[in-house]
């Protein structure tokens, strides 16, 4: 902009020549300069009233919506801020095959200390130490009263204990809210369940992560906000759980054995009913593992799962069924059994003299180990692996439980002519329970393998066939003869039509060879046999049945009648009726002295 000169010397001159006065043309320019200057003051005046205009009400729209969210929301109690950033637990609930709770979250409260806050260090310590009986007062004084500014004292504890250490009094005694994971039914299922504890963590809350069983393996799954905590759907019921459990604890008991498992399998869709392991624990107060103890002495330890075993006779199934799938023989067809079978410097043994021959049924029914071995001389060493690998039964345990991966089978490290005579009736090779319940299923379930499952699944796809339906009919026929009048006799429950296969194993001795007087006692049964439902392992660690004048060991004597207790138990909770089994000449039959 142009500045106008109060005296502009053209305009004077002229007015000099015309007789003018020459000081009204200055007064005119500070006139001009007046107006001017005013109307750019009124300009920005008025834009500072504008802006002042819309910051009024953009602040008056601001405090209007946070007016109207206030009103919307529920009242609460004002909380102290903290800059730290909160940590929220949301885990999803692992519930049973019908939608009952295994596993849940519950809110309460940590405890931490701010020894500089305390005003009665001493007194605190005492007053703690009688609330929490595994704290002890002069640790507790020696934290208070060094250095440290924080310092937790207990992860999580229950309301009444809140309230006790809130009538201490001391405000150097904090409480911090966090969500824990509960497990309503205890010691239920806590092999299957594993137990979660905290991950990263603050005062204001705490991750929960899972650190055994399925919590672990699904561990992402149920932390995944993208899943609107849709609860995890297990395979096992609650009821049935709890009656296995029951029922194995008490066969442990009585037949003097130191753990014992168990496995409820459905043989069409691979889904595990029941899984039990014990001695077992509390997943809610999962105890650290203790290195001092052996493996299987170790109550987190998973006998189901990671426990390989030599499961001795229930492998002759496996060996009749192949040489029948394959043509080698019927189960009418004569074996020779006459013993000892003398292999190199080997000799293998039956339990007792079966004679000259026993035929193929006959060989599993009296269990003959000397008739399994030469059936699988006639299989081959390389058929014989090959249909063990189909069912599974060579590679670690395929279960969605994050130990399984630990049941790795023990296999011979050369798969020689002999180890394919003693696998042939369970020895040479360890497999875990879960193992032998899917190789079962997969053989009496009309011949489709099925993979092992703890998830509900009602519907998979049916696997490969491992065996014809012929063969599996069969198989299923010889192993209700086991029980009818073999060495199953015990496992008889009136109306289920049971059938089974025992088999007893002597235990490895850590220091070589075998223990003479510790087995592994195992039932691997099926019922209904002619129709299937269900196979159901049971396994006892170093049996002993002493009602007698010597102890007996054999699993027909131990581990059989613990099954048939658990079946005639378990059966109508899964909604399986008894059926009266028609018996010989049953039927409509020609009366004495009529004619035809």
């Amino acid at each position: 902009m142009s500045r106008v000169p109060l005296r502009p010397l053209a305009r004077i001159l002229s007015a000099r020549q015309k007789g003018e006065d020459h000081k009204a043309i200055e007064n005119e320019n500070i006139h001009q300069r007046m107006l001017a200057a005013r109307g750019r003051q009124r300009q920005m005046a008025e834009g500072r009233l504008l802006i002042a205009s819309i910051c009024f009400a953009v602040a008056f729209s601001a405090v209007g919506v946070k007016m109207f969210a206030l009103s919307s929301t529920e009242p609460r109690e004002p909380r102290t801020a903290s800059s730290a950033s909160k940590i929220y637990a949301q885990r999803a609930n692992i519930v049973d095959r019908n939608g009952r709770i295994l596993a849940t979250n519950l809110s309460t409260y940590s405890l931490y200390a701010q020894p500089h806050l305390m005003t009665d260090p001493e007194n605190s310590a005492v007053e703690l130490a009688t609330i929490f009986p595994d704290l002890g007062v002069e640790d507790l004084l020696e934290d208070f009263t060094g250095k440290r500014k924080f310092l937790w004292i207990k992860k999580k504890i229950s309301p009444e204990q809140k309230q006790r250490v809130h009538d201490i009094g001391d405000p150097g005694l904090l409480f911090g809210p966090r969500e824990m994971r509960l497990y309503p039914n205890g010691k239920l299922a806590a092999h299957v369940l594993g137990g979660a504890g905290f991950g990263r963590e603050d005062v204001h809350s705490a991750e929960v992560i899972g650190n055994a069983g399925v919590e672990r393996t699904f561990d992402a799954f149920l932390r995944d906000p993208a899943q609107e905590n849709a609860p995890l759907e297990l395979a096992i019921d609650l009821s049935v759980q709890d009656t296995a459990e029951r029922v194995l604890y008490g066969g442990m008991k009585l037949m003097n054995a130191k753990a014992a498992s168990s496995v409820l399998m459905d043989v069409k869709t691979g889904e595990i009913i029941s899984l039990v392991s014990l001695p077992d624990f509390d997943p809610n107060t999962r105890p650290n593992p203790k290195v001092t103890l052996d493996a299987a002495d170790n109550p987190l330890f998973n006998r189901a799962v990671q426990g390989v075993y030599e499961l001795g006779s229930t492998f002759k199934l496996f060996t009749i069924a192949q040489a029948l799938e394959l043509g080698l023989m019927n189960k009418n067809t004569m074996i020779p059994t006459r013993g000892p079978l003398v292999w190199g410097k080997f000799k293998i043994r039956d339990f007792h003299d079966y004679g000259a021959k026993l035929s193929v049924t006959d060989v599993l029914v009296k269990s003959s180990n000397i008739g399994t071995a030469k059936i699988a001389i006639d299989i081959g060493v390389k058929r014989q692996k090959e249909f063990l690998d189909s069912l599974g039964l060579l590679t670690a345990t395929p279960l969605e439980i994050s130990e399984a991966a630990g049941g790795r089978p023990q296999l011979p490290p050369n798969w020689s002519e002999l180890s394919a005579m003693t696998i042939s009736y369970g020895h040479g090779i360890a497999n875990s329970p879960v193992h032998l319940a899917a190789a079962y299923s997969s053989i009496l379930n009309g011949g489709y393998k099925v993979e092992p499952t703890i998830l509900k699944n009602p519907n998979p796809e049916r696997g490969e066939r491992v065996v014809s339906e012929q063969v599996s009919a069969t198989m299923r026929d010889l192993l209700r003869q086991v029980v009818v009048r073999g060495t199953a006799s015990f496992g008889e429950v009136a109306g289920y039509e049971v059938g089974g296969k025992t088999g007893t194993a002597d235990k490895p001795n850590p220091q070589g060879g075998y223990y003479e007087d510790k087995v592994i006692a195992t039932f691997a049964s099926v019922f209904p046999a002619s129709n299937p439902r269900y196979v159901l392992i049971v396994t006892l660690d170093e049996p002993s049945e002493n009602s007698g004048a010597k102890p007996r060991r054999t699993a027909g004597w131990t581990a059989v009648p613990v099954a048939a207790e658990m079946i005639r138990r378990i059966a109508p909770l899964v909604g399986l009726r008894p059926v009266i089994e028609p018996g010989p000449g049953f039927g409509i039959v020609q009366a004495k002295g009529s004619s035809q």
